[in-house]
């Protein structure tokens, strides 16, 4: 289980902050400069580099990590950050599997008793966490994580089943086409006879 306690105060930004992400080239370290560069001045905006490594973004000393560099796919842009979401906010999920603005104050409440925050960090938490909710596609990641899941679980039953005389493989099978031209005939028993001798030969086997 997981539940970050990196915020910025200046949460309002986000959009923006992962706007430049998504459009500009990945620098080898992410740095306070780069950040006054982009046009985040305040001293405040020096949490984003913290968020940036709560998310996966950034490595631990700062540099753009592989998820940065996905993130820069516009057309995976928000499952990236909804693949990110899930990591780091794990157990929000476990109360909602797809949270809103409107979980508000249940959202509160979990970083409130995880973290023992104030009133007013636990707000700053919620407030980060749905600024960059807005950026993420969750049914996305759901879709995503259901087909890996799913995979995982098929892999596992492989793994499981045991070797030697337990194990029933079925080979390739042939498949046949019979077609059968019956005789003009108005004689019963000879479409019988017929019929009978494709019951004994073809299907008791």
């Amino acid at each position: 289980m997981a539940l970050t306690d990196a915020y910025v105060q200046g949460y309002g930004k986000i959009p923006e902050l992962f706007g430049r992400i998504r459009d500009a080239q990945a620098p080898e370290q992410f740095t306070h400069p780069l950040l006054k560069d982009w046009g985040f001045t305040s001293s405040n905006d020096r949490q984003f580099l913290q968020l940036l490594k709560a998310v996966g973004f950034l490595s631990p000393d700062g540099k753009p990590t592989s998820r940065h560099l996905a993130y820069r796919d516009h057309s995976k842009s928000r499952a990236v950050m909804a693949e990110a979401l899930r990591e780091a906010y794990q157990d929000i999920f476990l109360i909602k599997a797809t949270p809103t603005k409107e979980d508000k104050g249940v959202i509160e409440g979990k970083f409130k008793s995880y973290h023992n925050a104030t009133d007013r960090v636990a707000q700053l938490l919620t407030s980060t966490f749905l600024s960059l909710l807005s950026l993420a596609d969750m049914g996305a990641a759901v879709k995503r994580t259901g087909a890996g899941e799913q995979g995982a679980e098929v892999r596992k039953e492989r793994e499981a089943e045991p070797e030697g005389e337990g194990v029933h493989l079925r080979a390739p099978g042939l498949h046949y086409n019979i077609q059968i031209h019956l005789p003009a005939t108005k004689d019963v028993e000879v479409y019988n006879a017929i019929f009978k001798s494709l019951k004994e030969h073809l299907f008791e086997v």
